[in-house]
């Protein structure tokens, strides 16, 4: 559990409050929790219905390493900018979710269900596609995300007052192509090809 989570006053989270820690905790971290059983909130944060909080609740609230994960983030930003009245946003960069090897040998954290993009007005998600494992030209390996510093594998957004959000639809496989083709470091224009994602995509129209 990170700092900007122990330093919260309240946590909105699947799991029950037992369950705190459980990435682990270094000596002395849990005496230093701001949040109690009380101001730990167990709910689904995609469901429809509303937060329990009223509007403007919280002067900041942290999102982090949460969006890529869940269902509906759309859903979470919208609830995010009622609740809070600004915050901070961070999601892996694409270089980190095109990368072969960070948990295994696939493209990026297999749990993840989109791509995210940053920029200084919002986010915005697409889908990530299971057919980017087939698509080595639109990847890099370990070895050389490894070596760029961790702001180059981590996307932020401080947003106050409120932020963009949105699905980016893709729908033909050029366009796919093209938008993988964008995380690439210039060092591996090189291996961009035809891909099979366009072919499987090219399928489906």
């Amino acid at each position: 559990m990170g700092e900007a989570v122990r330093s919260a006053d309240w946590v909105l989270d699947l799991q029950p409050y037992e369950t705190r820690g459980l990435y682990g905790y270094d000596e002395g971290q849990r005496e230093t929790e701001r949040f109690t059983a009380e101001t730990w909130v167990v709910r689904d944060i995609c469901s429809h219905e509303p937060w329990p909080f009223t509007d403007d609740q919280f002067d900041f609230a942290i999102c982090s390493h949460t969006l890529e994960d869940v269902r509906d983030p759309v859903r979470v930003c919208e609830e995010l900018q009622r609740v809070a009245k600004a915050g901070y946003i961070e999601v892996p960069s694409r270089l980190e979710e095109q990368t072969v090897g960070i948990n295994g040998d696939w493209p990026g954290w297999a749990h993840h269900r989109w791509l995210c993009d940053v920029d200084g007005q919002g986010i915005q998600f697409v889908h990530k596609s299971h057919a980017l494992s087939g698509q080595p030209q639109f990847t890099v390996p370990m070895s050389y995300t490894d070596s760029r510093p961790i702001s180059e594998r981590r996307s932020t957004l401080w947003w106050e007052g409120g932020f963009s959000c949105g699905e980016r639809v893709i729908m033909s496989g050029d366009e796919m192509d093209a938008y993988l083709a964008e995380a690439l470091p210039p060092e591996a224009k090189g291996l961009r090809q035809g891909g099979r994602l366009r072919q499987a995509l090219s399928r489906r129209r």
